[in-house]
């Protein structure tokens, strides 16, 4: 990693500077498939299963037996813990759900707000070495609670051509049920325009490889509304004098292992402490089955030496990144100047991965500075949100002389008829 000591504001940019990616040979690869799954359906989505996946499917679709049998294949421990995380996360979500309130803006004249669940959605849930079906109730829970009436969650299959038990383990305790063994770009190509077995859907959720990421971006960009722009996961961990070194670097390698294009930063006030963590993340990087790639994210990362909290708050919010560890004696102080973030976790006690798995929030996070103007995942992003308003005759004379002004001046002749026909109406003799 390295190490930068009381750098200048200067230097920021360049030291938390994002892995740069170049995306144009990877946007022409993606175009093809899009185009591809969008003119001939099921059949370019098994032919590029077999290429990418190595899978020969016979049925896109997972029946309702293979979701029992991986139901029985599930360990009973993850079972249980699954279910914990499902308790916490609806929980939360729930939370996030408001009745309408009714507000007389001016005599005669009501508007209110109504939350109501996008019809349709898809979810993208990443296989490979690493199964995130923490991410199945992640999304299918706010899903449910939100109202969405149609849930399809593609995820990509295993040589045998079979969905990791665990994800479809969750998605039967989320009430997920249309569940197609389909990955990569040809995943979000399939939900976003439709296949003979794949409906189409109105946006799609989920994280994943660079080609998910940018067929997301694509179809973002033909009516299909997508979460989030993102990319790489990333950690910002503060430390002072009073944190425990084992902790800080078991919080930045957790996110090192996601991928080599990860990037972890340590904010510290002592250097002392900065020169802990790096020795301790040496001797736990040694231990990890995933070492190889949490050290080439590591090569991405940075630990910081900063004069004190005021410039450390400054620069976490400069970098605005996913997740924020305050593990810091006056964490809670600090959790206070947070402007920029994705998710904070206050104290030595909350780690990064209880927000992952079960704390109750979402691990769908806004990545490479987005934090600054996009909000992670929740209830109200699977719904939308319309407005009413309803005018009686006293709400007419009490805004309409003011909206016939206004449309004057803008020289929009229909709308201030519309409203003066109204007026005269009310004051035939004015």
């Amino acid at each position: 990693m390295h190490i930068y000591l009381n750098p200048p504001r200067s230097e920021w940019p360049d030291i938390l500077r994002r892995p740069d990616i170049d995306t144009r040979q990877l946007q022409a690869v993606v175009k093809g498939v899009l185009q591809d799954v969008e003119e001939n359906g099921d059949e370019a989505v098994r032919r590029y299963e077999a290429q990418f996946d190595h899978a020969q499917l016979a049925d896109l679709a997972v029946s309702d037996e293979e979701i029992a049998e991986a139901v029985r294949q599930t360990d009973d421990t993850l079972r249980a813990s699954l279910a914990l995380a499902h308790n916490n996360i609806s929980r939360f979500h729930a939370t996030q759900l408001h009745a309408p309130t009714k507000v007389e803006t001016c005599r005669g004249v009501v508007c209110w707000q109504k939350s109501v669940g996008i019809e349709k959605v898809g979810l993208y849930i990443p296989g490979g070495t690493a199964p995130l079906f923490s991410t199945v109730l992640m999304l299918a829970v706010p899903a449910r609670i939100a109202g969405c009436k149609e849930i399809v969650l593609c995820s990509p299959p295993d040589r045998t051509g079979h969905i990791h038990p665990a994800i479809l383990c969750a998605a039967h305790l989320a009430g997920v049920h249309k569940i197609y063994k389909i990955g990569g770009s040809q995943a979000i190509a399939a939900m976003a325009f439709g296949t003979e077995s794949v409906p189409k859907v109105d946006k799609i959720f989920g994280p994943g490889n660079r080609f998910v990421m940018e067929a997301k971006q694509q179809v973002s960009l033909r009516g299909t509304a997508i979460d989030m722009p993102a990319g790489p996961s990333e950690v910002c961990v503060v430390a002072d004098e009073s944190s425990q070194a084992p902790f800080v670097a078991a919080d930045l390698l957790s996110q090192a292992e996601h991928g080599v294009d990860s990037q972890v930063v340590l904010v510290s006030t002592s250097e002392q402490k900065l020169r802990e963590v790096e020795a301790e993340i040496e001797i736990q990087l040694s231990r990890l089955p995933r070492r190889e790639t949490a050290a080439k994210a590591l090569a991405n990362s940075s630990l910081i030496l900063v004069a004190d909290k005021e410039e450390a708050a400054d620069l976490f919010n400069y970098y605005a990144p996913e997740h924020l560890i305050l593990s810091t004696s006056d964490s809670e102080a600090l959790a206070e100047k947070v402007v920029n973030a994705g998710s904070v976790f206050i104290g030595k006690w909350s780690c990064e991965s209880a927000g992952d798995y079960a704390s109750g929030t979402n691990h769908t996070l806004p990545t490479h500075g987005y934090a600054r103007a996009y909000s992670g995942l929740n209830t109200d992003s699977f719904c939308r949100k319309i407005t009413f308003q309803h005018l009686s005759e006293e709400g007419i004379l009490s805004i309409g002389p003011a909206v016939c002004t206004m449309a004057a001046h803008e020289q929009l002749a229909a709308h201030q008829q519309a409203m003066q026909i109204r007026l005269n109406a009310l004051t035939p003799n004015t």
